[in-house]
């Protein structure tokens, strides 16, 4: 092999060295500008979530909404924000009544049923949220307070 195109192979191999490691670079910038952008529209989320929690917590407090609806609620914006966060004896009464009615039929499957079925579920669910009415409304304070001590949260 003559040293012209031992050169011309090395200056060939360099210069697709060179090629493959700009768009490594390329690559790799990207990756982290969609995990920077990632991170971003969780924290967005994140306050949302805490936002609408908020606002059943002060619902539920002020007697806005009904016990059942307002726990349902609070338990699914919770368990976005984090799995085990329905866990924590502070909030066990969202979680407990969800257990107690999820049976319960709404929308138009309530509609179907009988209005002896409508009745016979009403008394039901206001029997559950006669039973955790004060738990739910200590439980929503809590989510108040957990809320401002949120990392993030602007309250």
């Amino acid at each position: 092999m003559t040293s012209t195109l031992a050169l011309t192979l090395l200056g060939l191999a360099l210069a697709i060295i060179a090629g493959l490691g700009a768009y490594a670079f390329t690559l790799w910038k990207e990756v982290r500008r969609r995990k920077a952008f990632r991170e971003e529209e969780l924290q967005r989320a994140h306050q949302n979530c805490l936002e609408n929690l908020g606002m059943v917590a002060s619902a539920l407090v002020q007697e806005q909404v009904d016990i059942t609806e307002g726990s349902w609620r609070c338990k699914v914006l919770l368990e976005i924000l984090d799995q085990r966060l329905t866990e924590r004896p502070d909030f066990r009464a969202f979680d407990e009544v969800h257990q107690r009615t999820r049976h319960l039929h709404t929308h138009s499957a309530r509609q179907a049923l009988s209005p002896r079925d409508r009745v016979r579920e009403d008394r039901e669910r206001l029997a559950v949220e006669e039973e955790f009415r004060e738990p739910v409304l200590k439980a929503a304070a809590a989510v108040m307070e957990f809320r401002r001590g949120w990392p993030g949260s602007l309250h």
